[in-house]
């Protein structure tokens, strides 16, 4: 971004781009348009606007998409999508990258690859897996402390045999660390866990869970009982201290 000769940014509210940006453009909000999301398995699921325009309060804002037709024909390079659907047109027309593709400067091939044998969890490892809970630490919860104060408790669970086997009880905090670092979490023993298996919420707490420990659902972790540091609380703005706070407050 430093780089950039001129630097225009779509936002919803200040982020870190905003500082570096020449000129920000506000865009609509999520329920405000239509648009397209890619499900877990990379499939695209399309989705219409839930708020019409007569049903908003403040003045209708332009969908990301508009905007950028807008400024591709300021500057006489019309990308010839005037909405949404016009999109969808295009990229159904294009279809998905398969094999080698030739573009003005070089030859990209698109994916293929094979499925990898699952991981087997050596002593002291468990297999990753999680997801990120309705309500975390998503930016659109910002500013209602009302709707971010009805989040689910952010625990750790494991099987009854795992955590047996690992040392830890029901209400412990359990680490988990992959390479680059661990995240703590109350731990919750869930029966209908699988064995071998330790579940997270992956944007809970930190920076998350792929950031804090490098790991990624169903590549293999190491789990133990946290230090007793952590366990009591942790350090301010620790993974374990955060989802502490939170299981506290959650049962108060």
């Amino acid at each position: 971004m430093h780089e950039a000769g001129f630097l225009v940014s779509l936002e919803l509210r200040p982020s870190a781009v905003t500082e570096h940006a020449d000129v920000v453009l506000p865009v609509a909000a999520v329920v405000e348009k239509s648009g397209t999301f890619l499900n877990w398995e990379g499939r695209a699921r399309m989705f219409e606007a839930a708020i019409k325009p007569d049903q908003m309060t403040r003045r209708h804002v332009s969908p990301d998409g508009r905007v950028l037709h807008m400024l591709a024909d300021a500057l006489d390079k019309p990308l010839g999508l005037p909405d949404v659907r016009a999109a969808r047109r295009e990229l159904d027309r294009l279809g998905g990258a398969s094999g080698a593709v030739a573009t003005d400067t070089a030859t990209v091939t698109g994916p293929n690859e094979r499925s990898s044998p699952a991981a087997q969890p050596g002593k002291g490892e468990a297999v990753l897996a999680g997801h990120r809970l309705l309500l975390d630490q998503g930016r659109l919860q910002e500013g209602d402390e009302a709707l971010a104060g009805t989040r689910h408790a952010a625990v750790a669970r494991l099987s009854p045999a795992t955590a047996e086997s690992t040392g830890v009880k029901d209400g412990d905090a359990l680490a988990v660390t992959g390479p680059a670092g661990s995240v703590e979490f109350p731990l919750r023993v869930t029966p209908e866990l699988p064995d071998h298996v330790v579940w997270l919420p992956m944007n809970s707490a930190g920076a998350g869970v792929t950031p804090d420990t490098g790991a990624r659902p169903g590549e293999p972790v190491r789990i133990g009982a946290a230090p007793r540091a952590s366990a009591d609380g942790g350090p301010s703005g620790t993974a374990g201290g955060a989802a502490a706070a939170q299981e506290k407050e959650a049962g108060a």
